[in-house]
């Protein structure tokens, strides 16, 4: 089976090609214009099912067909996708009882995109047709890189509550439990919720006040399955017609979204793709795309990954859209392919004139080729022209943070201690630590055998196994060093609170056990004893045989353990009870760090290295001041060798192959 593009020259450069959007005159211009900036890839045809198939059955591909034909004259490959993200008005109108209902019961209509329930046999039938028509269309074609299936599935629909999906629902539920086995995973003898047959099960529609939350955690799980099926269904047939055709679809691992279970996703594609886009007005945008990028490294297993999707400059759809400054699409591009990416895509190509997404930027802006945005698209593909060596080089880590998708599910349904926690967020506050650190990291998913790191954080991994809380407890017996964060192990796999006190699963491990949650009020903080502050959250915590490292200084637990350190076994196992400031933050993970024996060098410029048969070094400066470094080697990027100190402008990249 291949698993990256075929015959893909270099590194993927490109961006989402929308054709159908411009006159047949343009598309000559555009491919000379790709040319010129370098391209060697584009993804095509997601949104033109209504082109494609013009009413059921009756398909036109000569516009596709002519489209391919320049693309391929022109030595650009081609990701196609199956055109199925976007049903075309006469299918929705045909069968209404395919599109999407909400909770509440409204049923959406068509007039954007993905208005479809990812349990409907319709959309599913027809959506599979067209795969198969696609596949056999242009199964010989030599543009042919990869297929896309799909596109950024579940970025709107999260979720569907209709009769289908109920009917699926009990299906799925059906499989996985008895009647006694659902009752008491759910809990139902709290509030007369007991079911005494299948049939009486609905999807958790809006009700009266709090849903089950085992009840909604199960949806979510479910909803995730049925999304990937529907991506299944997709890919079997372009396996079955075009086995040795690459196949992916667009994850979005980003700050935007958390609603599949990527661990699973990435078992079902033959590479995986990823769509980012930087949170426009914070100043650590580049430190969440890095954690972005290591994420779907972790994902990848550490083989190369594609960013199937960015923007050139500013999006169209946050509150306030802000335009790149020059030289930060350039900087993006550089930290994805440092951080494992053997290719960078946009969307999209050509700015579009109409649409909803017409102040989205693209490649070619709206005012042409004379601007800083296709100038500096122009540079980049120059500069990737010459980073062929780094091709399947991979990342090396020694600390990883676990990542659990469905704590996340769990942690954002109300009626917690608090609704203000964020699992992603969290996530990013370690995760920028040991970015600050200058430490390189990898995503480990829950029951990930951990031997091969020195340290492992694991942030608010709420909803855990007995399995998967026994991985953690045997690595750090066995030598290895923890971190574990508040809102770990309260729970079990159905939300069911572990009794004997927090944090439930990891109560030995780490030696301590808490009584009560004291989160804060709005705006509240409190003192610790090393300096630092905590907001949002405390604990009342006890200590068994752990050491306290920091207290609470004043506020309702003066006194109490904040962060103990407990020796379990062979290893070290750390708690933090509290929502840590930055500087706290920092302290007690270069302390965790050293203890592990993990060197930490904070560095004013984001350094990360990919090594194969060479090392290169990827110096990243996201600040408006000259940076020095200690290094050796070819800058690929100008070709001046560097002895012994290299000089990382302000706003620059530099690619150094080095010298060992």
């Amino acid at each position: 089976m291949t698993t990256w593009p075929t015959d893909l020259q270099g590194l993927g450069w490109g961006a989402d090609y929308n054709p159908e959007q411009w006159p047949e005159h343009v598309w000559t211009e555009d491919v000379e214009l790709m040319r010129r900036a370098g391209v060697t890839m584009v993804s095509l045809g997601i949104f033109s099912w209504a082109k494609i198939e013009v009413s059921k059955g009756e398909y036109r591909f000569e516009w596709l067909d002519r489209v391919m034909d320049l693309l391929h004259a022109g030595g650009i490959r081609v990701d196609l996708a199956t055109a199925t993200a976007a049903p075309p008005p006469w299918l929705t109108t045909e069968y209404p009882e395919m599109l999407p209902v909400r909770a509440d019961g409204v049923r959406l209509s068509h007039g954007s995109r993905q208005a479809y329930c990812p349990s409907s046999p319709i959309y599913r039938d027809r959506a599979t047709a067209l795969a198969a028509e696609m596949a056999s269309h242009y199964r010989d074609h030599p543009a042919l890189a990869a297929w896309h299936v799909g596109n950024e599935y579940a970025c709107h629909v999260k979720r569907c509550y209709c009769d289908t999906c109920a009917a699926s629902f009990r299906e799925w539920l059906s499989s996985r439990y008895t009647l006694d086995q659902l009752n008491d995973a759910w809990s139902t003898a709290f509030w007369s919720q007991g079911y005494t047959d299948f049939a009486q099960v609905l999807p958790p529609r809006v009700t009266p006040t709090f849903a089950n939350p085992a009840h909604v955690l199960d949806f979510d799980r479910f909803s995730d399955d049925a999304i990937l099926e529907l991506y299944k269904a997709e890919r079997d047939v372009l396996r079955m017609i075009t086995p040795d055709v690459p196949i992916t679809t667009n994850f979005m691992v980003n700050w935007t979204f958390g609603d599949l279970d990527y661990w699973k996703w990435a078992r079902e594609v033959d590479f995986v793709s990823n769509d980012h886009y930087t949170e426009a007005q914070s100043p650590d945008r580049h430190v969440e795309l890095a954690m972005s990028a290591d994420l779907v490294r972790g994902l990848a297993g550490g083989k190369p990954w594609l960013l199937m999707e960015a923007s050139t400059s500013a999006v169209n759809w946050q509150r306030r859209n802000i335009a790149k400054t020059a030289g930060e699409m350039r900087r993006h591009s550089f930290q994805n392919i440092a951080r494992g990416a053997d290719g960078t895509l946009f969307f999209q190509w050509r700015q579009s004139r109409g649409g909803s997404e017409r102040y989205h930027s693209a490649m070619v802006p709206h005012a042409g080729t004379d601007t800083k945005v296709y100038r500096e698209v122009c540079e980049v593909g120059a500069e990737y022209g010459r980073l062929t060596e780094v091709i399947g080089s991979t990342v090396d880590a020694s600390v990883a943070i676990l990542y659990d998708f469905q704590s996340g599910w769990a942690l954002r349904q109300d009626a917690h201690p608090t609704n203000d926690f964020d699992y992603y967020r969290h996530v990013l506050g370690y995760y920028k630590a040991l970015w600050q650190s200058g430490v390189t990291v990898d995503f480990v998913a829950p029951g990930t055998n951990l031997s091969a790191y020195s340290l492992v954080v694991v942030p608010a991994f709420y909803a855990v196994s007995d399995a998967h809380a026994a991985v953690i407890a045997d690595y750090v017996a066995g030598g290895g060093h923890v971190v574990v964060t508040y809102l770990s192990g309260v729970a079990d796999q159905h939300t069911r609170v572990r009794l004997g006190g927090y944090p439930g699963a990891f109560r030995d491990v780490l030696g301590v056990w808490s009584e009560e949650f004291y989160p804060l009020r709005e705006n509240e903080t409190v003192s610790l004893t090393d300096g630092s502050t905590a907001s949002l959250w405390t604990e009342h915590l006890h200590t068994r045989t752990a050491d306290t490292v920091v207290s609470y200084a004043d506020g309702p637990l003066p006194g109490v353990a904040a962060v103990t350190r407990n020796a379990f076994g062979n290893g070290v196992a750390w708690y933090v009870a509290c929502d840590l400031d930055e500087n706290g933050l920092v302290r007690t993970v270069e302390n965790a760090l050293s203890r592990a024996g993990v060197a930490v060098s904070p560095s004013p410029i984001e350094l990360v290295r990919r090594k194969g048969d060479v090392s290169f070094l990827f110096a990243v400066n996201h600040t408006d001041t000259d940076a020095q470094i200690e290094a050796s080697g070819v800058d690929v990027l100008s070709g001046e060798q560097v002895s012994g100190h290299l000089t990382v402008r302000a706003g620059d990249v530099v690619v150094l192959r080095e010298e060992v």
